[in-house]
């Protein structure tokens, strides 16, 4: 617009109106288009005093308003929590009251395909759910007092003289509908249905070692192969596995032949750290005396305690007591032996079974959880 009237007023070029708009419309790099334009914009400004204004970049997305899209974030934050989000969530959300009121000074109004727009905006990507590694709770302090002490107790079996072969216990479950689901096939085959579920497990429970693999010596093997199934084998439990160790340590003798020691490895499955039946534990503990208690009903009696100077503390009256004989002595009366009783009493457990954090002495459970003979209890 400036060039336009600079070439009409120059006195040395006498151009006219409309040439001088197409000269610096061409100068400008456009034509007889863009000329028209600039002269009606200097008409405008003439009668209206306001210069025109461009249009380029306008139209701005609503998810640019950091409050409309933060509150659609947390939104689906907490939708996200039910572990499905969908398109319509945004738009449900959009034309709810609430951010019709919130936002009143905008239209907003959205449709579904605008709102998958949106997601994808917001880094959200549609498709399958994946798994990923369980890593939480790896920096705890507990767990990293336990990984601690367990590198320490490994350090100890290398120490000494003996050739130490590492046996570890492998468990794998097999389906009789396991296949391959992505294959070559021709343009024109047909969809052969198939059956549905995974179908009847096997389960094979073995021993490899560092040196020469799978546990074997000549045909003998540790392997062990279990179909498991309320109508087949049942379940594989502590007892057999039991058999099947017994089996494995009689075979690596065989094998080694007294050159080396093997150093028998299991993960931390329930099944794998059973104890024994009558091993000591505060768990179902009744605080006062009991006639026929056991820890698991119908099994024996729990094994005596041991106290701190070395000596055994049975934890059932005697059968010759004139009053109780047999019953189990109950909590308060096996703290009170050791001495460790105090004089406000204590409860048989804390409210909710939850103890307040390092304290020991809280509860009649949390008394004897934490005395070194139930501590040291396999």
């Amino acid at each position: 617009m400036v060039g336009t009237l600079n070439l009409y007023f120059d006195p040395n070029l006498s151009l006219s109106w409309r040439e001088a708009s197409v000269l610096a419309s061409k100068a400008a790099g456009y034509g007889v288009y863009h000329a028209r334009s600039l002269r009606s914009w200097i008409h405008c400004y003439l009668t209206t005093k306001k210069l025109p204004l461009h249009h380029y970049g306008q139209s701005q997305s609503l998810l640019e308003d950091e409050d409309l899209s933060q509150a659609i974030q947390l939104h689906l934050q907490e939708i996200s929590k039910s572990g499905y989000i969908r398109a319509e969530d945004i738009v449900d959300f959009i034309s709810s009251p609430t951010m019709q009121e919130q936002f009143a000074d905008k239209k907003l109004t959205i449709t579904i395909r605008r709102a998958r727009h949106w997601l994808h905006k917001l880094e959200r990507r549609y498709g399958k759910k994946k798994n990923g590694m369980y890593i939480d709770g790896h920096e705890r302090e507990d767990v990293v007092a336990y990984q601690t002490g367990f590198l320490k107790h490994m350090e100890e079996y290398f120490r000494g003289c003996f050739h130490i072969i590492l046996v570890t216990h492998d468990e794998s479950t097999f389906y009789a509908k396991d296949r391959r689901k992505n294959q070559w096939s021709h343009k024109d085959n047909k969809a052969v249905p198939q059956a549905k579920g995974e179908g009847q497990s096997l389960m094979i429970s073995d021993f490899l070692t560092s040196e020469w693999g799978r546990l074997v010596d000549g045909d003998e093997e540790a392997r062990l192969v279990f179909k498991a199934g309320k109508n087949h084998d049942g379940y594989f439990t502590c007892e057999e596995l039991l058999q099947q160790v017994d089996k494995a340590i009689d075979i690596f003798e065989g094998k080694t032949q007294g050159y080396a020691v093997g150093l028998f490895l299991f993960d931390n499955a329930p099944s794998h750290q059973r104890r024994a039946l009558d091993a000591l534990s505060a768990r179902k503990m009744p605080k006062g005396p009991s006639n026929g208690w056991t820890h698991k009903k119908g099994g024996p009696k729990m094994c005596p305690g041991v106290l701190l100077n070395g000596g055994f503390q049975g934890l059932y009256f005697s059968d010759d007591d004139p009053l109780m004989s047999g019953w189990f002595k109950g909590m308060e009366h096996i703290i009170r032996e050791r001495g460790l009783w105090p004089d406000q009493g204590l409860n048989a457990q804390c409210e909710s079974f939850k103890c307040e954090e390092r304290r020991t002495d809280c509860c009649c459970w949390r008394v004897l959880f934490m005395q070194p003979d139930f501590v040291n209890q396999k």
